[in-house]
């Protein structure tokens, strides 16, 4: 097996870890806000059922809750998840989004009582006040916190082969059954890379988002 035939195989499973990546992110970060919500909720019950949804997420490892999306449903319901990528996504987006939500509600309890009351005595509106004074002190303040698990959710996706979606550890762990030791270091050049690119990515948004002094 040629080095041209390899690289060919792990770009094509690194393609399966992007997807994951993405499609989490694109569903995990609005799905966070709404938690958020709920657990800042003055509905008492719907609160505490957030609250109590939000630690067995957090409180229980991401791949058995890759198992439990891709197996319980065939067991319990008697309908098996045929795509394991969806399961995949299923299962990180939940996660991720309870971990997005901690994030959102302790950047919006970070901002001072005052700023909403100096909003009203200039005589803004309660939603004015939130999206021309809280929200971009908020989003400066979530910007580390957040690039910090999104690097993670890129290693995380390592995570979904043990339900069998062929990303690219998987493929490395294949080629080293034949004896080919160098697809895993090669597969740790990928990550390195996008974890680079993502770093000097968030490194940026940070400087812009710098109008805020402490």
């Amino acid at each position: 097996m040629n080095f041209q035939q390899v690289t060919i195989e792990l770009l094509a499973g690194f393609l399966e870890n992007c997807e994951l990546f993405i499609k989490t992110l694109l569903f995990s970060i609005p799905l966070g806000l709404i938690i958020t919500l709920g657990s800042m909720s003055k509905f008492k019950p719907l609160k505490y059922l957030v609250k109590t949804f939000v630690w067995i997420i957090r409180g229980t490892p991401l791949m058995l809750q890759l198992f439990v999306v891709f197996y319980v449903p065939g067991l319990v319901f008697d309908t098996p998840m045929r795509n394991r990528m969806l399961a995949a996504i299923i299962a990180f987006t939940i996660n991720y989004a309870c971990y997005f939500s901690e994030i959102y509600r302790g950047g919006i309890e970070s901002i001072s009582q005052g700023q909403w009351e100096a909003g009203k005595v200039l005589g803004l509106t309660r939603p004015q006040i939130f999206f021309k004074v809280i929200l971009l002190q908020v989003v400066k303040r979530i910007v580390p916190p957040m690039s910090n698990e999104i690097i993670t959710l890129v290693k995380d996706t390592s995570l979904a082969r043990v339900i069998a979606v062929a990303e690219i550890l998987m493929a490395a762990e294949r080629f080293t059954g034949k004896g080919l030791i160098w697809p895993l270091f090669y597969t740790g050049v990928f990550f390195l890379l996008f974890n680079g690119v993502l770093t000097l990515l968030f490194g940026y948004l940070e400087k812009k988002l710098n109008y805020f002094k402490g």
